[in-house]
């Protein structure tokens, strides 16, 4: 074997972090350093590729090194496997490059079997603890790498508890404990057909490779996808000596951040529980107390605690997630990494620590995720509707925002529920992995039990979706699919609220109100602007879309659909009227009537952008999306234009296309019925002197001509375009600035554009149409397939949500190549909702583009994105 695949701790570094995985890398980064960490080895992501590759055949290559590692491992400690008076046990534990929190599996206490479980009792002198462990490790090794389902044992533990009339797990005895053990085995062999693995390597192997596989376990999947993670990275896999939190009462195992994840708060936030494992704080099997109260049972300890904690901070220069296990009052850490956070944490913890000196502008813009950024983008409770509303309950506030839905018991009926269009919030006992899709689908998480660091309050935060978790206060019943709180039955179905800031549970829906942005993200947003280099603009069409926009810092208007002011009740019958028209005259009398309009629509817009360009896309859409298709309502277009239902009838048969996207749209009306351009063009102008006239700053209009595939076409319609615009100067007496331009979306366009370019004054990509035609995909019926070419790795993502780099990207280098030898001075920009999507923004910085066009609610996600790519690709 020419690689090298299992690294003892002390042989890595952060730095190492795409090999050894972000735990592994860590694990190794705190070893060197002097923390106490117990001892171990990583195998590495490559292996895990392999794994995937060649199949177990690995497990041949591995076990040398692994073996080695052991026998490393136990020297170090003084411990060996199967020792009947102190054996080793490890964990086996997932590690990929990125933190994902739960979606993968772990074993604990493996290397117990009959023999090294007497030998565990003898040695800690705890023979309760002992079985504790053999029972547990049983369990989790069945479920992980068996898949034996848990279920199984879960019965069997709660009907012992029943017998023995005790509630908590840590109340039965050892001989009690002994019996589970029995038990466990028993359902392992009617489940598998052999007895229990008692050879502790044959259990490694067997883990190794569950854990391998959980890479690619469903929730893993969907994680992965969720928060833009690749599939080639792999996992890799630690194995770690074991420590025991469940030892007594003065062992105990914890979670803790050195800063708050909720929202930023410079203060140490967790919780430990006592006499526990791990599984348990997260789990939320017993419902642990806050990490301050550590500090009045063991003070010497709380202090070594946060002194850790402080260092870990300075070393890795961001707030850190530690887990940490106290044994029989030794504290030992057993992982950190950067916390997962809000973005309202994240945004001030970059802030802060800018302030502290800790890390530069450029290093905490680079901290915040752009795709995390949507979070806080999105309406919270209006403060009024909140007052009236009616508490049934209080848990805790586990991850803020604010969110309405019907209470759904289940995760996939939230995931069917979500298709149908409605608003659900997922209730349960605890979230556990499996509930992943529903958690992704769910407007928010509602938890009975859990703390602040369990799998929901964890997993939420991470996605920004609100979450109250540990409400004990309300009774869920899952298999009923009820939760009693406050007085009140909530069926499934019923609406409720929740405040993941307060960790309240309102009855009913509340209204919500916009987000204000200000304070550390004003002063987040003033960094990312100082090193921007791409300009960022709106997509919008009305006064209150583009004042919206400014609120979120557009720089013009990068895409405005005059379609879409065609719908107004008092214009829409102007429009059917000329496109009914038979004659051009009658044609032209309808477009009279809609020039007002038109005209005042352009000068509102205008006055809300002040001197900022304003691009404006001439009509794009078929005529027939204008025309009814209900009889009635094809009946009162009859009566009110005069004319006869059958020939209005007849004359809507004749607009209807076969394929309408590809068919008579855009510029091709403008062919057909140039008076059609000529109207707009008209309104657009006469609307910019207007508003010089009145003494406003000057505007820059953009008039865009959409669906070119022909610098014929393209100069045919920039002609009568110009003409017209040449009719209104003279009429008026006045003149304004004013660019014609071309949106590119036809490949034909993109390979030829150095003939447009010689006409055009820019070019705006609608990358939305340039992928349908690039792929031969319809937009409107690909969302029926394309998630099935995700599923089999055909896709990484849609190329509809995230540009595809290889080829319609390849089409958009050509397009800026040849646009720019035939006119150098050309602008460039994007307006398809592509110019809103993090890793589309970082490849127009890269293509060189002017700047980029989304939706309002989206532009500080594009700056963002804008910024870290000037930062990253210098």
């Amino acid at each position: 074997m020419t690689n090298k695949y299992v690294y003892d701790f002390k042989e890595g570094s952060k730095e190492m972090k795409e090999l050894l995985g972000g735990k592994g890398a860590n694990l190794a980064e705190m070893s060197n350093e002097g923390f106490p960490v117990p001892p171990g080895f990583t195998i590495t992501t490559e292996a895990c590729i392999r794994f995937f590759n060649e199949g177990e055949i690995l497990w041949d290559d591995l076990k040398k090194e692994i073996q080695f590692q052991l026998e490393n491992l136990e020297k170090t400690i003084g411990k060996s496997f199967s020792d009947k008076s102190n054996p080793l046990l490890v964990s086996v534990r997932s590690g990929s490059v990125f933190s994902m929190p739960g979606m993968m599996d772990t074993i604990l206490n493996l290397g117990l079997n009959d023999v090294s479980v007497e030998g565990l009792a003898k040695s800690t002198g705890n023979e309760r603890f002992a079985y504790d462990s053999y029972r547990r490790f049983i369990q989790m090794f069945s479920d992980v790498a068996m898949e034996i389902p848990k279920v199984r044992f879960d019965h069997l533990l709660e009907k012992l508890k029943e017998e023995r009339e005790v509630e908590l797990d840590n109340e039965l005895s050892a001989e009690d404990l002994k019996e589970l053990v029995k038990q466990y085995k028993r359902v392992y062999l009617e489940e598998i057909g052999k007895e229990f693995p008692q050879e502790p390597i044959n259990q490694l192997e067997l883990s190794v490779i569950a854990v391998f596989k959980s890479w690619r376990n469903p929730r893993a999947v969907i994680y992965r996808k969720l928060h833009n993670i690749s599939e080639n990275l792999g996992t890799a896999v630690n194995i770690q000596s074991m420590v025991y939190g469940n030892m007594g009462e003065t062992s105990g195992t914890g979670v803790a951040f050195t800063r708050n994840p909720a929202n930023g708060e410079n203060a140490l936030y967790g919780e430990y529980l006592m006499n526990a494992q791990g599984e348990d704080v997260v789990a939320g099997i017993r419902t642990p107390e806050p990490i301050s109260h550590l500090r009045d049972i063991m003070p010497d300890l709380y202090d070594e605690f946060v002194g850790y904690c402080d260092k870990l901070e300075h070393h890795y220069k961001d707030m850190q997630d530690i887990e940490f296990t106290i044994e029989n009052g030794k504290l030992y850490v057993l992982q950190t990494r950067n916390g997962k956070r809000t973005i309202e944490a994240a945004i001030t913890v970059a802030t802060d620590l800018i302030e502290e000196g800790l890390i530069t502008k450029e290093e905490a813009i680079n901290r915040v995720d752009p795709y995390q950024l949507d979070q806080i983008l999105h309406p919270t409770f209006d403060e009024e509707k909140l007052a009236e509303a009616h508490c049934i309950a209080t848990g805790l506030g586990a991850s803020p925002g604010a969110a309405s839905g019907r209470a759904y018991f289940d995760a996939d009926d939230v995931v069917i529920a979500k298709q149908n269009g409605e608003k659900c919030i997922l209730v349960r006992g605890e979230t556990s992995p499996e509930d992943i899709e529903g958690m992704v689908s769910a407007e928010g998480i509602l938890t009975s039990r859990g703390g602040m660091t369990s799998h929901a309050a964890v997993v939420a935060r991470g996605m920004g979706k609100c979450c109250v978790a540990g409400c004990s206060e309300a009774k869920i019943n899952e298999e009923e699919k009820v939760m009693r709180a406050g007085g009140i039955v909530i069926k499934e179905g019923d609406y409720i609220s929740l405040d993941g800031n307060t960790g309240k549970v309102y009855l009913g829906e509340i209204a919500k109100v916009q987000p204000t942005l200000s304070g550390n993200f004003g002063k987040f947003m003033e960094y990312v602007d100082s090193v921007r280099t791409m300009g960022v603009r709106a997509n919008a069409d009305t006064p209150k879309d583009a004042k919206q926009g400014l609120t979120f810092g557009a720089e013009g208007i990068g895409l405005c659909r005059t379609e879409h002011m065609f719908f107004g009740e008092e214009r829409i019958s102007f429009v059917r009227r000329m496109i009914m028209a038979n004659t051009l005259e009658e044609r032209k009398a309808a477009l009279d009537k809609l020039l007002p309009v038109q005209r005042q629509d352009f000068y509102e817009l205008y006055k809300a952008m002040g001197d900022r360009p304003v691009t404006v896309r001439l009509l794009d859409p078929p005529l027939h999306e204008f025309i009814p298709t209900r009889e009635k309502d094809i009946k009162e277009l009859a009566e009110s234009m005069n004319i006869s239902f059958q020939n209005l009838k007849d004359r809507i048969a004749e607009l209807q296309e076969t394929n309408p996207m590809l068919g008579h749209r855009g510029c091709r009306l403008a062919v057909t019925y140039p008076e059609i351009y000529r109207m707009q063009a008209r309104a657009i102008i006469e609307a910019a002197i207007d508003i010089k006239e009145e003494g406003y700053e000057a505007i820059l209009p953009e008039i865009m001509i959409p669906l070119v595939s022909h610098e014929k076409e393209y100069k045919y319609v920039k002609a009568e375009v110009l003409e017209e615009i040449e009719d209104v100067f003279k009429e008026r007496n006045n003149k304004v600035n004013y660019l014609i331009g071309t949106m590119l979306e036809v490949p034909r366009a993109a390979i030829t554009a150095d003939k447009i370019a010689e006409e055009a004054e820019f070019f705006s990509f609608g990358t939305n149409d340039l992928t349908q035609m690039g792929f031969g995909f319809s937009r409107d019926d690909a969302g029926t397939f394309l998630s099935d070419y995700e599923e089999k790795g055909i896709f990484e993502s849609s190329p509809f949500e995230k540009i595809d780099r290889d080829g319609i990207g390849e089409l958009m280098k050509i397009a800026i190549k040849l646009g720019k030898e035939a006119n150098p001075d050309i602008k460039l920009g994007i307006c398809g909702e592509h110019g809103g999507e993090p890793s589309s923004v970082e490849f127009c910085h890269m293509l060189g583009l002017d700047y980029v066009s989304c939706s309002p609610f989206r532009i500080p996600i594009a700056k963002l994105a804008a910024a870290q790519a000037a930062i990253n690709h210098k």
